[in-house]
């Protein structure tokens, strides 16, 4: 029998130290002690605290990302949903700052009953959608002045470039309501006074539980993006969000206007035109771009 290569031996070290950290059996574990050639019994044990705390870590990441689904769900069924994705979805990028994009998918999965409701999983797209819009890279906003710049002639094919962090999220729930109403309530207790003494905590603690309207179905998308240091949203119309998904594509101006005439809408150039108003306001754009011969 051969023996593998460095290269080979390293691959499947690496392979069961991700499966020790990530899994749940102890068999991995001890696996990973035998790799290694360690002693079976205190190694082994060695091991497992070094998975117990890097799976904490985990969580706890988990936790910062989807914080308003923390407070939908619970401590407990919180927990228990994100120690399932641990298990299933190992991190594969270096930094856990980015950890948990495929959280709602694995909520909305087949044959898993993470969630009490459907809406869930949207209030779960919509914390990780906030949460990307507020990392995204920083980029200038375009002012009102340069398209005031632009010489009515070459108005038909310019293009508009979105700011890094705009989001175009798909909801199948209008849980915006009820993703206020909680993270409201998590404000509150984030800005209630610290007891002085841990005996006075029932008296100033505030458990009340939040009243979070029912979330009603209704496919809509969610415009997110982030304005200065804070993380903006609301909801679009249709025909402003195929004609902000039109911008997204590189469509230039003139084909807006075929989209906004598709939509069926009054004056669509004024349409187009309002809506992009809107946009500078919002910061919602980062600059402009003219094909080269009309640069």
């Amino acid at each position: 029998m051969s023996t593998p290569g460095p290269t080979a031996a390293l691959a499947s070290l690496q392979a069961d130290f991700a499966q020790a950290l990530c899994g749940n059996a102890s068999d991995e574990v001890a696996g990973l002690a035998r790799h290694l050639a360690l002693r079976p019994g205190g190694s082994a044990a060695r091991v497992d605290v070094y998975r117990r705390a890097y799976r904490a870590r985990l969580v706890s990441a988990l936790r910062d990302n989807f914080e308003v689904l923390v407070q939908a769900l619970g401590d407990e069924a919180f927990d228990a949903l994100a120690a399932a994705y641990v298990h299933a979805h190992p991190p594969t990028r270096p930094s856990i700052r980015w950890y948990g994009h495929a959280l709602a998918d694995f909520m909305a999965g087949p044959g898993e009953a993470w969630v009490s409701h459907p809406a869930l999983v949207d209030l779960a797209r919509m914390d990780w959608a906030l949460r990307q819009a507020f990392d995204a890279a920083d980029a200038s906003v375009l002012g009102v002045d340069a398209l005031r710049a632009v010489a009515p002639p070459r108005w038909a094919r310019l293009r508009f470039v979105l700011h890094p962090s705009v989001q175009m999220l798909p909801l199948e729930w209008q849980v915006e309501p009820a993703w206020r109403a909680l993270r409201a309530a998590l404000d509150r207790d984030a800005a209630a006074p610290a007891p002085a003494d841990h005996r006075d905590r029932a008296v100033v603690s505030n458990d009340t539980t939040p009243e979070v309207p029912e979330p009603l179905p209704g496919a809509h998308v969610l415009l997110v993006w982030r304005r200065g240091l804070h993380t903006q949203w609301r909801s679009l119309a249709a025909d402003e969000a195929a004609i902000l998904r039109a911008v997204a594509q590189d469509a230039d101006f003139a084909c807006l206007c075929e989209q906004a005439l598709e939509a069926k809408v009054d004056a669509p150039a004024a349409f187009v035109a309002g809506l992009l108003t809107r946009w500078v306001a919002d910061e919602l754009l980062s600059a402009i771009r003219l094909p080269p011969d009309d640069a």
